[in-house]
């Protein structure tokens, strides 16, 4: 079975590969911005529903990724810890965002052409 996360909507999946690996993805920026807006890489995972453990996977998988870390964290204790992005960070989730908002904008038309083409029950 396949698990359909928007179905009232139609749009665009945007995932970067390069070579065998991805990049980003709309999960991966997801959890950047919950780290950008909680300060927080568990409380991130939470939101989108994620566990503490895979959240911190993803978090060390983007910055294993790119030339630099994009997530800067500090592990809990007496003075508790928190998670921030880089400058590299913020850049790259700014350059996906930007990437969807044109794919968006480009594809408009060309999505409107096959969603109305879809049977009024939807896809079979």
């Amino acid at each position: 079975m396949v698990k359909v996360r928007h179905p009232e909507t139609a749009g665009l999946r945007i995932r970067v590969v390069l070579g065998d690996g991805l990049i980003i993805g709309p999960g991966r920026a997801d959890l950047l911005e919950g780290i950008r807006e909680t300060g927080s890489i568990a409380a991130a995972g939470r939101r989108m529903g994620m566990s503490y453990k895979r959240a911190w996977q993803l978090a060390e998988a983007l910055n294993a990724t790119f030339r630099g870390p994009v997530i800067l964290a500090v592990k809990g204790g007496v003075a508790g810890g928190g998670a921030q992005l880089t400058p590299l960070g913020d850049a790259v989730l700014d350059a996906y965002r930007n990437l969807q908002t044109a794919s968006a904008e480009a594809g408009a038309g060309a999505l409107a052409a096959l969603t109305g083409a879809v049977a009024a029950s939807g896809a079979k």
